[in-house]
């Protein structure tokens, strides 16, 4: 079939940030999410995309696009088997929570909001937020993986809001796997703590945690970091650290540009709101591949520690103490754990100068790039960045309401906003649209004084009974409950 080099290219092989573990398959990095070494994976080398094949691959719908780029960074799964997984992972009936009048065969539609504006849809799935896109594909790679090698796994994931539910849908059920889910107890929405907490399967666990989610990011770090008790009871991983997560969102990128160029070299802006710097790090990954990306437009909300570095260069993390409460919650996050990456990639991949970064992280520290040559080398990344406050948000949803008749949750209004602030004329912006309002209905309310429209699905959903266990932020505590609902 056209395209089909792209699967059978040379073994890819992954390395740690930090240097020193050993490079793994991607089956292998799957299922073990953090590298022994602290480090997050990446590929040894990015597969390039050549302008030739990029246009080959224009008017791909979405199974067969996704195919080819995760082809370029899974080859130890065969192509026979990798294309039924992503057959059966992006359907229309999957993401079928469209817009009215969009076509859900497209899975990630462009809607046109002004000449050279557009907003990409990635909220159809079965969360209503962008998560998805990857989780449901994770979901089935782990089940496949798993079952080849006969071995179960236990989950161990944090989330600020959307991550958790989406991997709690995606992985319902799935042979061989728990799932134990920690969020900061009381932070997220009505609707985001129900979707996950009215879950009754019995392989899924939620914890919510007396604190922010940063805290919670960190015990999932500590117990990864427990090589003992992750080995014994086969921990793994599904937030962003996890690098098929990573790969999964490179798609859309690709299908957002072929969406709104003609051919050629046209670039484009993408704007991206961003908490845990794994959204925008797919499109980091794109542009590297050869993905002509002008400008990748970084935004966040009150928490601005990405603007600050790539503002000042100065990386600062804050305590989850520190960490503002706003109403776009998924992106209250003072710690960005894919961050790590984009600077092994800034560093030149020298793994050295990463582990003498992160030591100061590790310790409550922080990082400043200004008087080193890696300050001279961020320009080139692409990266342009702007905060977001509460009153720029309900803004900028009325704006996308008022003049191009469309409904964006608080998120998505960050990326709207921040976006027109660095819009180059001539040049297409793309907005990463990150959930469907009904999620964040108290904003919107004030924003719009409209309740945003529900799925029929969703009817009531606060109503259902939860199943949730209530925790301090203590790791032995943590432990003992995996220990005691997990299966060695």
């Amino acid at each position: 079939m056209p395209g089909n080099a792209s699967l059978s290219a040379a073994a890819m092989r992954y390395l740690s940030t930090r240097g020193r573990a050993p490079a793994q398959s991607f089956s292998d990095i799957l299922l073990g999410g953090l590298a022994p070494d602290g480090g997050l994976y990446v590929p040894e080398a990015y597969p390039q995309v050549s302008r030739a094949e990029l246009e080959e691959w224009r008017g791909l719908p979405y199974p067969a696009l996704a195919l080819r780029v995760l082809g370029k960074f899974i080859t130890d799964i065969p192509a026979r088997d990798l294309k039924t997984l992503v057959d059966r992972t992006y359907t229309a009936q999957t993401y079928r929570h469209c817009r009215p009048g969009r076509d859900a065969a497209e899975i990630t539609p462009l809607t046109t909001l002004a000449p050279g504006l557009h907003l990409l849809e990635l909220s159809n799935g079965p969360t209503l937020a962008f998560k998805d896109m990857a989780m449901q594909l994770l979901g089935n790679l782990f089940e496949y993986v798993l079952g080849r090698r006969g071995e179960t796994l236990n989950i161990l994931g944090a989330t600020s809001g959307d991550t958790g539910s989406s991997a709690e849908y995606a992985l319902r059920g799935k042979r061989g796997v728990r799932v134990f889910m920690l969020s900061p107890h009381g932070r997220m929405s009505a609707f985001q703590r129900a979707q996950m907490y009215s879950l009754a399967d019995a392989n899924i666990f939620n914890i919510a945690i007396r604190a922010m989610f940063d805290d919670c990011q960190d015990l999932v770090k500590a117990v990864a970091n427990d090589a003992a008790f992750k080995a014994r009871y086969r921990i793994g991983a599904v937030n962003s650290i996890n690098w098929a997560r990573i790969a999964a969102q490179v798609v859309y990128y690709f299908k957002g540009w072929f969406a709104a160029t003609a051919g050629g070299g046209e670039e484009v802006a993408f704007a991206v709101p961003s908490g845990n710097f794994g959204n925008i790090c797919a499109g980091h990954i794109a542009r590297s591949m050869g993905l002509p990306i002008r400008r990748l437009i970084l935004a966040t909300n009150e928490n601005d520690v990405l603007d600050e570095f790539f503002r000042t260069g100065v990386y600062r993390p804050r305590s989850g103490a520190q960490t503002r409460v706003t109403s776009s919650p998924s992106m209250d996050i003072s710690r960005a754990s894919n961050f790590e990456r984009f600077v092994f990639d800034l560093a030149g991949r020298d793994a050295g100068t990463v582990r003498a970064l992160w030591e100061k992280i590790d310790a409550g520290g922080s990082f400043d790039l200004r008087a080193t040559p890696l300050a001279a080398r961020l320009p080139a990344t692409g990266f342009v960045s702007g905060v977001s406050t509460h009153a720029d948000r309900v803004r900028n949803i009325r704006l996308a309401w008022d003049k191009y008749g469309v409904m964006i949750d608080p998120h998505t209004a960050d990326g709207l906003g921040v976006g027109l602030r660095h819009r180059e004329a001539g040049i297409p912006l793309i907005v990463l649209e990150t959930a469907q309002p009904v999620k964040f209905a108290e904003t919107i309310c004030e924003a719009l004084g409209r309740e945003p429209p529900r799925p029929s699905a969703f009817e009531g959903i606060e109503e259902l009974p939860q199943r949730i266990e209530v925790m301090e932020p203590d790791v032995a505590a943590l432990e003992r409950f995996i220990a005691a609902h997990a299966g060695e």
